[in-house]
């Protein structure tokens, strides 16, 4: 959903850097997916097609938060 996040702290040689990834239009979302040692982070459409995307070796990550955005309750559903 637009506005959904993900930051990523990843470790380098001298220090950290840090990156974000961001739902930037209406029907987009990001989604994490984790294997073989890879951490991939897209922004992707309704259908599925990647927009961005950001790859880190899971050995460098040091974090990975994700920021949902604060939705609305759906009609008949508790606030």
């Amino acid at each position: 959903m637009k506005g959904d996040r993900v930051e990523i702290v990843v470790d380098t040689n001298d220090g950290s850097r840090a990156y974000e990834i961001v739902a930037t239009r209406a029907g987009r979302r990001v989604e994490v997916t984790i294997g073989r040692g890879v951490v991939e982070v897209a922004e992707v459409t309704r259908n599925g097609t990647p927009v961005r995307t950001a790859r880190f070796m899971a050995s460098r990550l040091l974090a990975l938060v994700e920021h949902p955005v604060d939705r609305p309750p759906e009609p008949g559903e508790e606030a």
